[in-house]
């Protein structure tokens, strides 16, 4: 039998998602009444995306762009990205979270890390009134960034984003490597750039907004240093070889794209993240 989106189940959708109940209950509530999960996962993707676009006309805000999609129309348990098959181990409609396995191998995240180690510096914000950087007590890490195929494994790992996230090698920001000791942590904020901020436009120039995000674990801190998302309540532990990977379509907190490193307990945490924009990075 076809399942029809009515009004009602419309209306329903929007008013559980406003009150902040998260995707998975919502399939989960639509499947225990007779739906069955893709048509329920297609019925609230599709309706939610169409209650921000009608917001987001009436409101004023920032137009949406295209943005990275992995290919998981046919709910696939693997993505072939070349070189290896990489897990997909979880999805999330609204905000749009994946989280992936077996990214990088032990032996790959433990070379980034020795090849990283020695140009480590304090990390730095975006200075949001010049488009330059700064210190910023928000963020007590140490980091650097290898420039696009800078090292042959560099390359390789981009190569297999790239195809991952379905966008262009081109449009990928360099390579950042994060440093975390005990204590460390990045607290919750969006990796958009404000356009109503002054130093924004420097920082488009290079190659529009950001759309997009991939946070990959290169060990395993022994308590603390989760990803998460506070606006669905959802932590991603860090596992050497995983990656969670999010996107925003709108410089906009409608995304529900907040999110934060949380405070490394015990143990050191080491991550390596992508940040994919509109163009080309120049």
């Amino acid at each position: 039998m076809r399942q029809t989106i009515t009004n009602e189940l419309r209306q329903w959708i929007v008013s559980q998602a406003a009150a902040g109940v998260t995707a998975p209950s919502l399939v989960e509530a639509m499947r225990k009444v007779g739906w069955t999960e893709d048509v329920a996962v297609d019925a609230i993707e599709q309706v939610l995306r169409g209650h921000v676009d009608k917001v987001a006309r009436e409101q004023g805000w920032p137009a949406a762009t295209p943005v990275p999609e992995p290919a998981l129309d046919d709910a696939p348990l693997f993505i072939d990205v070349g070189d290896r098959r990489v897990e997909v181990l979880v999805t999330l409609a609204s905000p749009r979270v994946v989280l992936f396995g077996n990214l990088l191998s032990s032996e790959e995240s433990e070379q980034l890390i020795a090849q990283a180690r020695p140009q480590l510096k304090r990390s730095l914000t975006v200075q949001v009134a010049t488009g330059g950087s700064e210190v910023n007590a928000q963020r007590t890490s140490d980091g650097m960034f290898f420039e696009r195929g800078q090292t042959p494994l560099v390359q390789r790992l981009e190569e297999r984003i790239a195809r991952l996230v379905n966008w262009p090698i081109e449009n990928g920001e360099g390579l950042q490597i994060l440093h975390y000791q005990p204590g460390a942590e990045y607290k919750p904020h969006y990796d958009y750039f404000d356009p109503q901020h002054a130093g924004s436009a420097k920082i488009l120039a290079r190659g529009g907004q950001r759309v997009g995000t991939l946070v990959i674990y290169l060990n395993n801190p022994v308590k603390g240093g989760g990803t998460i998302f506070p606006d669905v309540h959802l932590e991603v532990s860090p596992r050497q070889g995983n990656a969670v990977f999010f996107s925003y379509e709108r410089p906009h907190p409608s995304t529900r794209s907040l999110h934060g490193g949380s405070p490394v307990i015990e143990g050191e945490k080491w991550i390596a993240t992508k940040w994919l924009r509109e163009r080309e990075f120049r």
